[in-house]
């Protein structure tokens, strides 16, 4: 939920204590989530895998995971945490941390049952206006993948296969979401 004060900074945010919460701030605004479970831990880990092994010694991007900064603008009033995302290598290698959104090919948010709001529509539109190449928010409950591939994209919402293939990449990554969800929760 957003915090009362929207004047919040990322030294601000630095300055509170580590709580187990997550912190993060959209144009001054302070977001409040709790700390991730265990079942989105096993979602976010799978996940990860799965694009680290698909982009493999490509020279197109790179998979990483919460918690890593990235900012946009206003870097002091700007920090978001996706769960996972893919940074676009430049000449072969990472772009300085921390990153910026448009750094970004893809950005997947595991739902906060506490805030689904924040992740379907604050954070995509964040995301999508930034130039973010593609926006995922998994639900673990429902088991589907709700995808947005641009800011004027009114999504979709898959349960079978979602696919994704970056501009350099010579076949797309593709998952088969029951089989995913099975093996996240095995």
């Amino acid at each position: 939920m957003p915090a009362i004060s929207n004047e919040w900074t990322v030294e601000m945010l630095d300055a509170l204590p580590d709580d187990g919460q997550r912190y993060e701030i959209i144009d001054g605004v302070l977001y409040v989530t709790p700390g991730p479970g265990e079942g989105h831990q096993d979602i976010v880990g799978e996940l990860h895998a799965l694009l680290r092994d698909y982009l493999m010694g490509s020279e197109v991007g790179k998979a990483m995971v919460s918690p890593s900064d990235v900012r946009r603008g206003d870097r002091r009033r700007n920090r978001v945490q996706p769960d996972v995302f893919v940074i676009a290598k430049r000449d072969g290698k990472r772009p300085p941390y921390p990153y910026e959104l448009h750094d970004l090919l893809l950005a997947v948010e595991v739902v906060s049952p506490g805030n689904p709001l924040l992740d379907y529509q604050v954070k995509r539109d964040l995301y999508l206006r930034e130039g973010v190449g593609e926006y995922w928010v998994i639900n673990p409950d429902a088991r589907n993948v709700s995808r947005w591939r641009g800011h004027d994209d009114p999504g979709e919402v898959l349960s079978k296969i979602v696919s994704w293939q970056p501009d350099g990449m010579p076949v797309p990554f593709t998952i088969d979401l029951p089989r995913f969800f099975r093996a996240a929760f095995s």
